[in-house]
């Protein structure tokens, strides 16, 4: 080895060596010390410098995230986290404002976040050159790159432009509840819907023999009914563990007394007018109550298992069944004189879904298939059979005519869209865990996805892009209940951790007001 380059070598060693664990000086020498084979065993020729390769670097995208990769992934994520979305959208505005400026990107026009970010990030990278000497095929006409010689802004035409482009305003979803209320005895079976929201902002709610109602406006609480269960009455007592917020006003009233024994309740449903609620049970009645009497109007039969599925239709009541049968009534008429039976599933009906405009029925089954039907046929005129698992959560778009939304089980974990107006399969996606309710934005092209198997999670969607717009998590169990607040803006979610939760993930209108930007040089006064 040349001594000059031992020499520089050695200080080097020692300079790091206070960095380094303690290793052996000649060990160094040795292993560095270049073969004959080795391009380096003529330093006085080749020399110690290292010329690093640009190959594949793609300058023009990434060059602003240089300082991202120094730091630590530790760093990145708190960075991430404490980053609003504001901010967010500010850094996109100003990557694109220094790719104007530097390499004449010509951006007039910033794209939504999640986009943006999609376009940022390549799936494959090319593998091009920093330095390529190359004509434009597209020459820039004068009139694109004219300046006013009067004008005093520092950038350019195209970044002036960008500077002036509307701002769309950020969605800023809560990732925690806005009230948490305890419901003790809710059960966590997947085939059940236990959790409903009025037209009139009353919630009910079935928690083993009972179910309660809970008024948003007064947080206040009553038993709509109460069956017995195994020969002992549902202690009246343990409301006070139910709702937390109820406590500044623990008025609970029992209304009623059911002499039916060995029973429970395995599903409820509000009408469309708010007045009166059903209440499916293990025996396989469905019981109508008029929640402002607060008494029982008449029990239908025709069941031969557990009711756990009910859907409304102005005054027709259709209830799913473990029998595999659908029985639609009209609670106006005798029911025998006004009752139908839909025959199509071969398992558990576990879905029921009326269409916005009160002409189809959607229902599910535990035998992984989707069927529609209509008011002229007693036979299902739709029938979808692409899930791998029970269908539970479905959902009618308030939005588009026609267009139905299924989410499947464990083993198929996907939300298919299908066009019922063309019976064609439209889009699907792999949430990654099992669907169990699916329900549509009120007043955006967005619907709110709970799941179970293994994530836990609460997921709002974007639709048609499918763009996920946020994540919420807290419960512990799977999220098998859903119901949205009449105004559309909240949603309440309930558990097998015998918790329900509230959340804010809807807005009522479209913000069209422009968010203020600190880039925006003309909506501010200097």
């Amino acid at each position: 080895m040349d001594q000059d380059y031992e020499r520089r070598l050695l200080r080097q060693i020692n300079v790091q060596n206070d960095n380094t664990s303690p290793m052996k000086v000649r060990d160094v020498i040795c292993h560095l010390t270049p073969t004959p084979e080795s391009p380096l065993s003529s330093p006085s020729k080749h020399g110690d410098r290292f010329i690093p390769s640009r190959a594949g670097a793609n300058w023009s995208i990434n060059f602003h995230r240089i300082n991202e990769n120094e730091k630590s992934p530790s760093q990145n994520k708190k960075t991430k986290d404490a980053t609003s979305d504001t901010g967010k959208a500010d850094g996109l505005a100003y990557s694109a404002l220094l790719k104007n400026e530097l390499l004449g990107a010509g951006i007039e026009k910033v794209l939504d976040p999640q986009t943006e970010d999609r376009r940022l990030q390549p799936s494959t990278p090319e593998r091009r050159s920093l330095f390529s000497y190359s004509l434009s095929a597209k020459r820039s006409t004068p009139d694109d790159n004219s300046v006013s010689p009067y004008s005093l802004s520092p950038v350019s035409s195209k970044s002036q432009k960008l500077l002036r482009s509307p701002r769309k305003p950020t969605r800023k979803i809560s990732k925690i509840p806005f009230k948490v209320l305890d419901a003790p005895e809710l059960q966590d079976d997947f085939y059940l819907n236990l959790v409903d929201w009025s037209s009139l902002n009353v919630l009910s709610v079935g928690l083993g023999t009972c179910v309660y109602l809970w008024s948003a406006c007064t947080s206040q609480v009553c038993i709509s009914c109460s069956c017995k269960f195994r020969g002992s009455q549902y202690p009246v007592n343990t409301w006070t563990k139910l709702f937390v917020f109820s406590l500044l006003c623990p008025q609970v009233t029992r209304l009623c007394d059911l002499s039916v024994e060995g029973d429970s309740v395995t599903s409820v449903g509000w009408s469309e007018r708010g007045n009166l609620v059903a209440v499916g049970t293990h025996k396989g009645f469905v019981q109508i109550w008029d929640a402002t009497a607060g008494k029982k109007l008449f029990a239908l039969e025709g069941h031969t298992a557990r009711v756990g599925a009910l859907a409304w239709n102005a005054d027709q009541l259709s209830s799913g069944s473990r029998d595999r049968m659908i029985l639609q009534r009209d609670i106006r008429t005798p029911p025998l004189q006004s009752e139908r039976r839909l025959q199509g599933h071969r398992q558990e009906v576990c879905g029921l879904k009326w269409s916005t405009d009160h002409q189809l029925l959607a229902s599910g089954g535990n035998d992984n298939k989707l069927l529609v039907w209509n008011h002229s046929s007693v036979l299902p005129m739709q029938q979808y059979t692409e899930h791998l698992a029970a269908v539970k959560a479905i959902a009618w778009s308030p939005h588009q005519h026609g267009l139905l939304a299924s989410g499947g089980g464990t083993a198929d974990r996907c939300i298919r869209f299908w066009n019922t107006l063309t019976a064609q399969p439209l889009q699907c996606i792999d949430t990654g865990s099992q669907v169990c309710n699916l329900a549509w934005s009120k007043h955006t092209n967005e619907l709110v996805s709970t799941h179970g198997y293994s994530q836990n999670q609460i997921l709002v969607w974007k639709y048609p892009s499918l763009t996920q717009v946020a994540k919420l998590t807290g419960h512990s169990y799977r999220v098998l209940y859903l119901a949205m607040s009449p105004d559309g803006e909240a949603i309440v979610t309930g558990a097998g951790d015998e918790t329900l939760r509230f959340w804010n993930v809807f807005s009522k209108t479209r913000s069209t007001k422009e968010s203020v930007s600190v880039l925006n040089l003309f909506t501010r006064i200097r």
